[in-house]
């Protein structure tokens, strides 16, 4: 259980997350929607440390079209950025060569 226990609390914290007002959701053609949330995501650590400098660079681009420019960032981070790394795994099998020797019963 305590293996899984990072992961519990981890879908406990997500039912505090904020939800998306009307006021952030933009329709206009310049909106960032889901190629810019793609780069904005791919682009996230570099940001993020500029942010912390920075004041008018941010990390995520409000106001945005919503679930496409999510999808996009969500993406640019998992698949794309922080996320992708290069695993391998090898799998490695051993095999006993062992010849089974047929022992007599001796009765008593």
């Amino acid at each position: 259980m305590s293996r899984f226990a990072p992961l519990l609390l981890l879908v406990l914290l997500t039912a505090c997350a904020a939800t998306q007002s009307d006021a952030t959701v933009a329709t206009a053609a310049a909106t960032p929607g889901f190629l810019l949330g793609l780069w904005h995501g791919f682009i996230f650590p570099v940001a993020w440390v500029i942010s912390l400098f920075v004041s008018d660079v941010a990390i995520y681009a409000v106001p945005n079209n919503g679930g496409w420019y999510d999808f996009g960032y969500f993406l640019g981070i998992v698949v794309f950025g922080v996320g992708a790394r290069k695993t391998r795994v090898i799998y490695k099998d051993r095999t006993l060569n062992i010849r089974a020797k047929r022992v007599k019963e001796v009765s008593p």
